[in-house]
């Protein structure tokens, strides 16, 4: 019988049919139907980052400031040369390792007020140095951050506190060294908060206690339900970021969860612009016990944290530091830099094309003398 239905004949007399038959002879009866079958979207931390409600003023805020610190690190690289400039035949070479993805040139000449390009009276070739104003401001940051040293100092012993065992990488901490930048120590950033909640807001105290600041961005979605839900998880007893475990063990998800998310807040309150990539978060998994996925942590929180892709790099902001893409709270540290950013920003206005090479005729006096 399966001769005569299955037969070569029969299947020219069923021409639009042959393909179906081909599929179930293929895959067999069984997979061919299992292959039209709806498919659940996937969700996982990537997706819930590319699906996010994005806040376009800390992007904006993100992408100015990749320009200005590929501006410092290019004058870190300078400032380690014997005469205090470099070459550009030298900066195209390394401008690699700074993740600087044109000409070196075309950046350089892009921040006039940041980098001066001139030709080298002896070597004849087209050499860079800092700016006066620019090395001003530098000096200024400089100086304010040993005006704050004993703050600086207050941080670490903070940062020390919070791992489980009282110590820390060096590395990790070089490489959050520019993200540090004056708090009682073993209080939580977010404790000061509660406590305005609690005495200006005339607020329960079960409600402020173990409470975060929320601060959803623009076009957030509330679904039914979600208002209870965070009402549930800001009432949740946790383990504070400097207390012991023994106080509110952990016996669920939600409160190891909840510790966590602690703990990222402090660390992101410690810092100068309250903001970390989230790379360098890895460095402070094991010393601060957060063994957990932090990127879908962080995801699950959007009115603490926000993730910004901008900037050639994924960094963690603290939602509730910042209002129309400024600090709040600004310190000195931050107000430099601002002042730097405004470099950046200022591009090419502003410059007269004559103070290039009156400058040059100056500083070529001055090799002159020296030389002699």
């Amino acid at each position: 019988m399966a001769s005569v239905v299955f037969g070569q004949r029969n299947v020219h007399v069923f021409p639009l049919r042959r393909h179906i038959l081909d599929e179930v002879f293929q895959h067999g009866p069984c997979n061919c139907s299992t292959q039209r079958r709806w498919k659940k979207p996937i969700d996982s931390a990537r997706t819930r980052l590319e699906g996010r409600i994005r806040d376009h003023k800390l992007d904006k805020v993100m992408i100015q400031l990749k320009n200005l610190r590929l501006a410092l690190d290019l004058h870190e690289f300078i400032s380690q040369r014997r005469n205090g400039y470099a070459s550009l035949q030298l900066l195209s070479r390394w401008r690699h390792e700074v993740g600087l993805n044109i000409e070196i040139g075309a950046f350089l000449k892009k921040y006039p007020h940041i980098f001066d390009i001139y030709v080298h009276p002896i070597k004849n070739n087209q050499c860079c140095k800092v700016t006066p104003k620019m090395a001003d401001l530098i000096a200024e940051e400089d100086a304010a951050i040993w005006e704050n040293e004993p703050a600086i100092v207050k941080r670490l012993k903070k940062l020390l506190m919070l791992s489980t065992d009282g110590t820390l990488n060096m590395h990790a901490l070089w490489l959050i060294r520019r993200e540090l930048g004056d708090e009682n120590l073993a209080v939580a950033d977010v404790e000061e908060w509660r406590v305005k909640e609690y005495t200006e807001k005339w607020l329960a105290e079960s409600e402020t206690k173990y409470s975060f600041p929320i601060n959803f961005p623009t076009g957030f979605k509330i679904e039914k339900g979600f208002r209870e839900k965070l009402g549930n998880w800001q009432r949740l007893p946790y383990t504070k970021a400097y207390e012991n475990n023994e106080l509110h063990p952990i016996h669920n998800v939600e409160q190891l969860e909840k510790h966590i998310v602690g703990i990222l807040h402090e660390l992101l309150s410690l810092t100068v612009e309250k903001m970390i990539p989230l790379e360098r978060f890895s460095h402070f998994r094991r010393p601060f016990d957060m063994e957990v996925n932090l990127r879908e942590l962080i995801l699950k929180h959007p009115g603490i944290f926000y993730i910004s892709t901008k900037g050639s790099t994924q960094t963690v902001l603290l939602r509730e530091s910042y209002s129309k893409g400024c600090l709040v709270d600004p310190n000195p540290v931050y107000n430099v830099r601002r002042k730097m950013l405004d470099l950046i920003l200022s591009g090419c206005h502003g410059i007269d094309e004559t103070d290039g090479p009156i400058q040059l005729v100056e500083e070529h006096n001055q090799e002159s003398s020296n030389v002699s």
